[in-house]
């Protein structure tokens, strides 16, 4: 399996009065092993789903972490478990609590997903996880790596979880220049480190790996080589060129979107609409926004043409969200009615009025208005503090 970059004898080299060893990938990952867990022994931060690695926690944390930093997720965490402790309770969960308890996370198919699979697991397998790798992975939403951490996390099964944290530090450790984007070198990874990961504490081996790519062998921004347990037995820094590492291929630029996001009010009330059940944000709610970056004017004569009787408009600031392929560069502005309405018409869509409570605890705005939220909760908070004077 070893390239012919990593075959050959063992050889000892010097660096700064650090000793580097280089051997074959094989032999490499054997000895990271026992640095590795003695490292994660010492190290190891304190997490509700590491602290009781319950196989529906384990499960549900790594579906969070797939696109979140594991600081902000612990709140999403706990406040997921406390409406939905359990798989059935996942399974017979509204959707539209779902996705408010998402609220945040992105990428809104990863918590309906999540569902389904509680759904089969509840109609397969009697409300408990399998406890195999082949079968978590028939499981809606439910790969390779996460199948991968729950078998070895939560039931102590040899198998390796492989994420990017993980090819990170098997390509620095090589010197590896294969693109990690590709399903091949994944691959290859898998089988390297199920074939040489210690079978009998498989879930701190794959733990204490996803550990060092997280808080040292970082992503962005110079690793924390003098921390890292295993720099001795490391190609990238015996070489000097971590930052090298890892090789991805380039990926298409993002198309750029200008929109124009409208907070349209009367009676403390917040105009707003469900998004169709396809596409992009499918489902969740948003305010009213249209292509195109508008100018007050323009804002004054769309909704002069809907007959909506403006009190008052101001601009507010501009706001920007990446998605995987599109990013929105937003123009915003506040817009009080003088009438009081119970919905609009706008662009063919209906918007409805909602305190702006309800925003906060009812329905599920994703991050791109973000901006907007917490222009609104400002709003509400100066209201109250107006009220209590």
């Amino acid at each position: 399996m070893a390239s012919d970059l990593y075959k050959g004898d063992l050889e000892m080299g010097k660096e700064e009065g650090q000793d580097f060893i280089r051997i074959t990938k094989e032999e490499k990952v054997q000895k990271i092993a026992p640095l590795l867990l003695e490292w994660y022994e010492e190290k190891a931060r304190s997490l509700p789903w590491r602290d009781n690695p319950l196989p529906y926690y384990v499960w549900v944390s790594e579906i969070m972490l797939q696109q979140t930093r594991v600081e902000a997720v612990k709140r999403y965490f706990t406040r997921f478990m406390e409406t939905l402790p359990n798989i059935e309770a996942l399974a017979n969960v509204e959707e539209e609590v779902l996705l408010k308890l998402w609220e945040g996370l992105g990428y809104y198919n990863r918590a309906r997903n999540l569902q389904k699979a509680a759904i089969q697991v509840m109609k397969e397998y009697g409300g408990v996880l399998p406890a195999s790798y082949e079968e978590l992975q028939k499981l809606p939403g439910i790969g390779s790596y996460t199948a991968g951490a729950i078998a070895s996390i939560a039931y102590k099964i040899p198998v390796p979880a492989v994420d990017g944290n993980v090819l990170r530090v098997l390509s620095r450790l090589m010197a590896d220049r294969e693109d990690i984007l590709k399903q091949s070198v994944k691959k290859k990874a898998e089988e390297l480190l199920k074939e040489n990961m210690p079978k009998e504490r498989a879930s701190d081996f794959n733990q204490a790996m996803m550990e060092l790519g997280a808080i040292i062998c970082l992503p962005n921004g110079l690793p924390k080589c003098e921390e890292c347990p295993i720099s001795s037995l490391c190609t990238a820094k015996e070489e000097g060129n971590m930052m090298e590492f890892p090789v991805k291929s380039s990926k298409k630029p993002r198309k750029i979107e200008e929109r124009t996001i409208l907070l349209i009010s009367n009676d403390k009330k917040v105009a707003i609409h469900k998004r169709k059940s396809d596409g992009l944000l499918a489902g969740l709610y948003e305010f009213p926004n249209i292509m195109g970056q508008l100018s007050t004017e323009e804002v004054k004569i769309l909704l002069e043409k809907q007959n909506l009787k403006i009190h008052q408009i101001k601009q507010i600031e501009r706001a920007k969200h990446i998605f995987s392929h599109i990013e929105w560069h937003m123009t915003g502005y506040e817009i009080e009615l003088k009438e009081q309405l119970k919905q609009i018409e706008l662009q063919k869509e209906i918007f409805y009025f909602k305190n702006i409570e309800e925003l906060e605890k009812k329905y599920s705005i994703p991050n791109a208005f973000s901006t907007y939220k917490e222009y609104l909760k400002k709003v509400l908070q100066l209201e109250q503090e107006k009220s209590r004077l």
